[in-house]
């Protein structure tokens, strides 16, 4: 990202945004997003944990928002 903000781990394990993915067949899946205010930039590492990302925005929290979408991921056919 060139604008100065950093990715964190994802569920899969790697760097970045991973989308979702629920199993094929199971139906519309609830996906969570938590939005933050902050008020001052926070220093973390490239891959930066949840727990670090939490303990760095503690105290510097000016609003938040959580938004829930749905997905369902289409059947294969074959």
């Amino acid at each position: 990202l060139s604008d100065g903000s950093c990715q964190g781990v994802n569920d899969f394990g790697r760097t970045g945004y991973g989308g979702p993915c629920p199993p094929p067949g199971h139906g519309p899946h609830r996906y969570f997003f938590k939005l933050y205010a902050l008020d001052t930039m926070l220093d973390l590492a490239p891959g930066a944990t949840k727990e670090q990302l939490v303990a760095a925005m503690d105290g510097h929290i000016l609003a938040q928002v959580e938004v829930m979408g749905r997905f369902e991921r289409a059947t294969r056919r074959g």
